[in-house]
């Protein structure tokens, strides 16, 4: 088959000024000069649908381009779509389900509260479905039934969105970080060229899939540990009202958002991350401390310098 630029764009749903655009940045071959007449082939139109099934996938043009021209040199594109629809499958087995309005109002206590719903669909807790106005995409509902049973129990649904935001913040956290250890020390050596060749892209997408759990496994059994050991402290404090008045001197968890981590990690390095924190906030309470200290004699010295009464 021939197509002019115009059929082109109609078999395969992109537009003319898109096929140019492509063509200028290298990413579709030129097409063939017939006298006054450009002629494009099923060449042109297979690679217009790889470039659109990639950009579904999320890639940029830019990423686009480097696997094309692997695709070119002989090296081939399928251990590394492999790799891409691994990494982007699932990585739970919980099913996304639907919501009423109405149902929804019910389970959390028939009452209805714009705000929260607002807040949900913020969160990403409930996805509008367009059509449907009285309708919601639930995509993890267990993490609704915690919010119900949340609720049920008393908590309010601002306190309820606060705390999933902060538990979310940690979260990705974790997770950043064991994609960091598993790229330094596993996928390292797969990912090494750009794009990865055929064998390097299978090997990875093989590992994602025997990986994949282990993310979840290991933070259910650390989540399992910290609680029984901080529930059983909190309950003694509870039940040990003196016990509970008292200072610990043991150290606290603190949250620090991965951008703060990020930054002072390129200062000092990753091992010194945790001393330069601790050491600037000492420094800062050393500072307040100073200036309280200053304040509090500068303030007295002008009340003894102020004339008395006649």
């Amino acid at each position: 088959m021939e197509y002019r630029i115009e059929d082109l764009a109609h078999h395969s749903g992109a537009t003319v000024r898109t096929i140019r655009a492509y063509q200028d940045r290298g990413l579709l071959p030129r097409p063939e000069r017939r006298g006054r007449s450009n002629v494009y082939g099923e060449a042109h139109l297979a690679r217009l649908r790889q470039i659109a099934d990639l950009l579904d996938r999320g890639y940029t043009l830019a990423s686009i381009k480097e696997l094309l021209e692997a695709w070119d040199t002989g090296r081939g594109l399928g251990g590394v779509l492999g790799l891409a629809a691994e990494v982007d499958g699932p990585w739970t087995d919980e099913k996304a389900d639907r919501i009423t309005r109405a149902e929804l109002d019910a389970a959390f206590g028939g009452v209805q509260d714009e705000a929260a719903v607002a807040d949900a669909i913020a969160l990403g807790v409930l996805e509008p479905l367009p059509g449907h106005d009285d309708e919601f995409l639930v995509p993890s509902p267990q993490e609704l039934s915690v919010a119900v049973e949340l609720h049920a129990a008393g908590v309010p649904l601002s306190a309820i969105s606060g705390h999933l935001r902060e538990l979310r913040g940690q979260v990705e956290h974790i997770a950043s970080r064991f994609l960091e250890f598993t790229t330094e020390h596993v996928f390292g050596r797969y990912l090494g060229n750009s794009p990865p060749t055929e064998a390097d892209a299978a090997e990875a997408a093989s590992l994602v899939r025997r990986l994949r759990p282990l993310a979840q496994q290991s933070v259910d059994a650390e989540l399992a540990r910290a609680m029984r050991l901080f529930a059983t402290r909190h309950l003694r404090q509870r039940l040990d009202p003196e016990q509970a008045s008292r200072r610990t001197e043991e150290p606290q968890m603190v949250a620090v958002p991965a951008s703060t981590m990020r930054a002072v990690q390129a200062l000092v390095g990753e091992a010194g991350a945790g001393a330069f924190i601790v050491a600037a906030a000492e420094r800062e309470v050393q500072a307040r401390t100073l200036d309280s200290l200053t304040a509090t004699h500068k303030k007295e010295t002008i009340v003894t310098q102020m004339p008395s009464d006649p």
